[in-house]
């Protein structure tokens, strides 16, 4: 399950980044060449900049690149050291639990629910922000897929 996740999430930030790259080459071939800049462009990379960065976390997690401290880690016994990575994984549970996927699904439904709307795309600001809980979710289904399998991941 974890392999097709990583291939699905990694090619959907590699699709999401092609078309960031495309914006932004636009912007500057229509700014400096036709001296029009497009206007459409500039939030569509700042929209597209977010959903990469948040799901780019989520990815990290998954494939524990994320960055950390591992002092008390090297002075503990494998044993030890297995359940300080479950106690870890815990906490970072609950922080996407709370933060993530309830935080950010109030801020989905109250941007849904005031019909809030981008300047220049008039995209519905909810469908920039659904990328809290989703990304809450996937980190959610790696770290518990982390604790189910510890000979994998908590070696």
């Amino acid at each position: 399950m974890k392999k097709s996740l990583d291939k699905m999430l990694g090619g959907f930030l590699v699709f999401l980044m092609t078309i960031i790259v495309l914006a932004v080459l636009w912007q500057v071939f229509s700014r400096y060449v036709m001296q029009s800049p497009s206007s459409v462009t500039e939030e569509l990379a700042r929209y597209l900049l977010i959903w990469i960065g948040i799901l780019g976390a989520a990815y990290a997690a998954g494939q524990q690149a994320h960055l950390s401290i591992n002092l008390l880690e090297e002075k503990l016994n494998p044993q030890n050291r297995k359940r300080l990575k479950i106690a870890i994984n815990l906490l970072i549970i609950f922080f996407c639990i709370t933060v993530l996927i309830i935080g950010g699904g109030n801020l989905v439904y109250v941007s849904y629910d005031l019909g809030q709307r981008s300047a220049a795309l008039e995209l519905p600001l909810y469908v920039v922000y659904m990328v809290l809980p989703l990304s809450g979710l996937l980190i959610i289904i790696y770290k518990v897929n982390e604790i189910l399998n510890p000979q994998k991941y908590l070696v």
